[in-house]
C-alpha cells in the first residue's frame, strides 16, 4: 500500500515538475521590462 502511495505522489510531483518546466520554457523570451516611450509625457 505505501509503494502505491509513494509512486502516485511522485508520478504527481513529476507532472506539476513538467508543466512547471514547460510554461518557463515558453516564458524565457519575453521580456519582463515594459518598453517605455521616449517621450515621458506620454
Amino acid at each position: 500500500m505505501a509503494d502505491g502511495f509513494l509512486e502516485s505522489h511522485q508520478q504527481a510531483y513529476e507532472a506539476r515538475k513538467e508543466a512547471y518546466l514547460r510554461k518557463r520554457k515558453l516564458n524565457r523570451g519575453r521580456s519582463l521590462y515594459i518598453e517605455r516611450p521616449e517621450d515621458e509625457a506620454l
